[in-house]
């Protein structure tokens, strides 16, 4: 019986591995020194498609996997520009590539961003952030991610003239842009090369966030059925109530929406706000709204927030006076609906729009805020 149960726990074992393999299959390793740089086949958001043959003239090629959405690829992205301008005139080519899959990134990873990966707010970055290397998208298929490999984003692959792989690794040791790095792994790298020499240090580990594989696409259904679940309610406020709030002695960046059931611009961009909330109520940040319906009104603001999932601070103005609300937000306020205003900790307002914003906008001003900002 008891070699039975050694052979029944072996076959359970080799089972479970068999099965692991099938879910995370090689092709997630990191191409090893010494290797041929796969070729690829990807489009830019400059319009063109890109292999290692555009290259061919470039005595080195520098291949870094980064993204939009990561706060560590953010923080590298000032001097990832600056790496292409010191060494673009000595024979090294950049390129960069998008791994991630868009559908397998959840709205709370994206805390740190006002974009996320998908092709088109690549190209949103790339203008934003005047790339001056080509920025490419791998999303679709991350064929070319599986063969490369990467751990992280950022990650930095260095091939010679033959198009072997002499470095792999970080960019530098401090993630952060406003410390000076210990060690330049990347830039020695490319020194070493350059001078015909094999970088002293060939790898080094990486810090980021992880490639978003398309096994996780299933994390956004389970993200939206835990949303679901959450309780959503409404509570009066009055004139104090709603000075306090603009007074904002909390330590987070607070938004606040003036709203109304009856109101159609409100309506249509409450969804905006919801998306918002998800992305980065982790931070410092919160969402307030404040229904201007009547009191008796009640229970229709509390179902419109209900079917929305609007588990934010939700208000209700305490009476039926809409002039008082007005004076009580913002005396600069006209009174049309919505209006939206932003607060930094201490009362100052930072962003105040009478009628619908932009919600491109408005993440981007959320997360440059240096309340919730985009690194670490």
């Amino acid at each position: 019986m008891t070699k039975l149960r050694c052979f029944y726990w072996i076959a359970l074992l080799l089972i479970a591995f068999s099965f692991s393999f099938k879910l995370y299959p090689d092709e997630h390793k990191t191409l090893a020194i010494g290797a041929k740089a796969p070729d690829f086949n990807l489009p830019g958001v400059d319009g063109k498609t890109y292999s290692l043959n555009s290259f061919k003239n470039k005595q080195l090629l520098v291949v870094v996997f980064t993204c939009n959405h990561c706060p560590t690829a953010q923080a590298y992205e000032d001097r990832l520009i600056q790496l292409t301008k010191d060494y673009s005139n000595k024979g090294v080519a950049f390129v960069a590539i998008m791994p991630n899959d868009p559908q397998a990134i959840r709205l709370d990873e994206l805390g740190y961003t006002d974009l996320s990966d998908s092709f088109d707010e690549m190209k949103i970055r790339a203008k934003q952030k005047h790339f001056n290397f080509p920025y490419l998208y791998d999303g679709k298929t991350q064929a070319t991610s599986r063969a490369y490999g990467p751990a992280a984003t950022p990650h930095v692959f260095i091939f010679d003239e033959n198009r072997i792989l002499c470095y792999s690794g970080r960019i530098d040791d401090t993630e952060k842009p406003s410390k000076t790095p210990n060690s330049q792994d990347t830039r020695n790298a490319l020194d070493a090369m350059l001078n015909h020499k094999k970088p002293a240090v060939a790898t080094t580990k990486v810090f980021g966030c992880s490639v978003k594989w398309a096994e996780k696409e299933n994390w956004q259904q389970k993200a939206t059925e835990e949303w679901a679940k959450e309780p959503v309610k409404i509570d009066t406020i009055g004139v104090a109530g709603l000075k306090g709030l603009l007074q904002n002695k909390s330590d987070k960046l607070r938004l606040i929406n003036i709203w109304a059931t009856w109101c159609g611009p409100c309506v249509t961009e409450f969804p905006e706000f919801i998306t918002m909330n998800r992305m980065y109520r982790r931070r410092d940040f919160e969402i307030v709204t404040v229904s201007a319906d009547d009191p008796a009104k009640k229970d229709k603001a509390l179902k419109f927030l209900q079917q929305s999932q609007a588990s934010t601070t939700n208000y209700i103005f305490n009476i039926d006076d809409k002039y008082k609300l007005i004076e009580a937000i913002d005396p600069k306020w006209q009174g049309a609906l919505p209006y939206t205003i932003l607060v930094e900790p201490g009362g100052k307002i930072v962003y105040a729009k009478e009628g619908a914003v932009d919600p491109n906008e408005m993440k981007k001003k959320i997360v440059d805020n240096p309340v919730v900002g985009r690194y670490y």
